[in-house]
């Protein structure tokens, strides 16, 4: 009477996919979960959640995805909806367009940004909320 539905096995695994260090991937990835590369990407990646690039990973492509945080080297094009996290040792070059950044110091950025316009609004209840321009 009161059964819950069963979640799926990557539900109960938080859906992270991951690539481990020593595996080179040539070619295009596309994911609707969560990811973490700590191995090599030659390609493109697209995701609609969080892309993690561990210090042993690299890509060399372009990049799509919600979230990203970056300790290992990047190559190419990044788009990030909300906040791109770069951390101390990690190197980017290419191109970035974030809602947000964060850079560590000793962080190697050497690439062109674009930051999406967020207005902040006062509602009516006393908060604000944020909208894309």
């Amino acid at each position: 009477m009161f059964d819950k539905p069963q979640k799926s096995y990557t539900d109960l695994l938080g859906k992270t996919n991951r690539i481990v260090e020593g595996t080179t991937i040539e070619g295009n990835i596309s994911s609707q979960a969560d990811f973490r590369l700590d191995g090599h990407l030659v390609g493109n990646f697209t995701s609609t959640g969080r892309l993690v690039i561990g210090p042993a990973g690299s890509v060399t492509g372009d990049v799509i995805c919600k979230t990203a945080d970056i300790e290992g080297k990047f190559n190419g094009k990044i788009d990030v909806t909300d906040i791109l996290n770069i951390r101390s040792k990690a190197s980017i070059k290419g191109e970035a367009t974030v809602g947000k950044l964060s850079v560590e110091p000793g962080a190697d950025f050497s690439a062109s940004c674009v930051m999406r316009n967020t207005i902040k609004n006062s509602n009516s209840h006393g908060g604000s909320e944020e909208k894309s321009a």
